[in-house]
């Protein structure tokens, strides 16, 4: 079959669906809100529920406590509710906040410095998604700790003790735990998905983008664990204690002077492991949910 373009000349078929293919390509490099809006909660979701055991044992291994006074393996899935609900819209918020800011960085900064442009559109994401992201940690963390039996007696008491704020605290210290994260990752991940893209010859699949996805998360979580110690402690400790004040230095003097190095690194093994096999699916299934909906919205426009 033959088609005319614009400039008068024949073009075959199969021409036309490698130029529109292209089209999709550069169309999921550059996704438009809804489409971050939607992959970004699709992926969070597919990752928090999944994965939801590891983080549990991961936070019990991280408590003053210790593992098994905190539950041991009972109660697994002890806070997956508020986790769940809360899941889409931190993932969604946090990928437009970091699409909308590669975007807008990206007219004004040389290609040169991309680097730079995806560790200031990933820490923009973090600070962002941080909104929904404390409140919903505070209250799954004590539910995995076994500190309450509900979600919502731990609002409830949270409350009634320490106001409004009191959701909030921990919100310094988780913003310094993922933004360190965050410009180790994304950065990463992006590099990786460049230099596949580019020795194959096109844009990476969503497989390919998943296992960029992994290597750059689990890399970094290991990397970031005293940091995400200590935001543990913070979270967890009784709001007379010191640790509450939400001091990260605090916390990490007061870690290594109880457990020396090894409490620094509590819980990295399932860490590592969550947020790897976590990266995995997330980065895959949102790059596969993105190239979806370009795909529909491109072919659709052609």
């Amino acid at each position: 079959m033959l088609r005319f373009n614009i400039s008068g000349t024949i073009t075959t078929t199969s021409e036309i669906k490698v130029w529109k293919s292209r089209l999709v390509i550069m169309s999921c490099k550059k996704p438009d809100f809804i489409t971050s809006l939607m992959a970004g909660g699709i992926a969070g979701i597919s990752v928090d529920v999944a994965l939801f055991p590891l983080d549990t044992i991961k936070t019990r291994l991280q408590t003053e406590a210790g593992f098994r006074a905190s539950g041991g393996f009972r109660g697994i899935y002890s806070g997956l509710g508020p986790a769940a609900l809360a899941s889409a819209p931190n993932a969604a918020l946090f990928f437009c906040t970091y699409e909308s800011m590669k975007k807008f960085l990206g007219v004004h900064v040389s290609n040169r410095y991309q680097p730079a442009v995806h560790m200031i559109a990933a820490s923009s994401g973090e600070i962002v998604s941080c909104i929904i992201r404390v409140p919903v940690e505070l209250i799954k963390q004590r539910r995995q700790a076994q500190l309450y039996q509900s979600s919502f007696k731990v609002i409830q008491d949270t409350l009634h003790n320490e106001g409004f704020r009191g959701l909030f605290r921990g919100y310094l210290s988780t913003v310094a735990r993922e933004i360190p994260f965050s410009l180790i990752q994304f950065p990463l991940w992006e590099l990786l998905k460049e230099w596949w893209s580019q020795s194959q010859g096109h844009y990476v699949d969503s497989w390919q983008a998943s296992l960029c996805g992994a290597f750059a998360g689990g890399f970094s979580a290991a990397l970031t664990t005293p940091l995400d110690v200590a935001k543990t402690r913070i979270m967890l400790a009784e709001r007379t204690q010191g640790m509450a004040k939400g001091s990260i230095s605090y916390a990490i003097r007061a870690v290594h002077t109880q457990h020396g190095l090894p409490g620094l690194y509590a819980g990295i093994i399932p860490r590592t492991l969550w947020i790897t096999i976590g990266g995995a699916v997330f980065f895959g299934v949102y790059e596969k949910a993105k190239a979806i909906m370009c795909s529909n919205s491109t072919y659709n426009d052609l």
